[in-house]
C-alpha cells in the first residue's frame, strides 16, 4: 500500500503554468508506475499522464500531449506534473496514482489514489 498526496492546485489564467506535486509513503516507491488522472464536474476521471518506474517511458492523453510533462525523483519518492499552456478546459480535480504494473493508461489497473488537487483556469 502507498500513500499518495497531491499539492500544488490552484487558480490561475489561460495560458498560464502550474505545476503538482505528489509525495509518496509507505512500499518503496521506485517499483511504481505512476500515473496523473483528472475529473471535471458532471464527468468521468480520464488519463492524462503516466510514467514508468525508472522514468524511461511516459505516454499522455491526446488532449493534453505537448503541453503536459510528467516526471519523477524516486530519490525524493515524488511525482511530478508539470502544465503548460493551461486552457479553461484542463480545469478539473487532478489525482495522482501508482500502479504496480510498468506504466498503465487504464484506471482499474492503479491500487492507490491520493486525495485529489483542484485545478482551475479562467478566461
Amino acid at each position: 500500500q502507498v500513500q499518495l498526496v497531491e499539492s500544488g492546485g490552484g487558480l490561475v489564467q489561460a495560458g498560464g503554468s502550474l505545476r503538482l506535486s505528489c509525495a509518496a509513503s509507505g512500499r518503496t516507491f521506485n517499483n511504481y508506475g505512476m500515473g496523473w488522472f483528472r475529473q471535471a464536474p458532471g464527468k468521468e476521471r480520464e488519463f492524462a499522464a503516466t510514467i514508468s518506474w525508472t522514468g524511461t517511458i511516459t505516454s499522455y492523453a491526446d488532449s493534453v500531449r505537448g503541453r503536459f510533462t510528467i516526471s519523477r525523483d524516486n530519490a525524493k519518492n515524488t511525482v511530478y506534473l508539470q502544465m503548460n499552456s493551461l486552457k479553461p478546459e484542463d480545469t478539473a480535480v487532478y489525482y495522482c496514482a501508482s500502479t504496480t504494473r510498468r506504466y498503465s493508461r487504464l484506471r482499474h489497473e492503479y491500487e492507490s489514489w491520493g486525495q485529489g488537487t483542484q485545478v482551475t483556469v479562467s478566461s
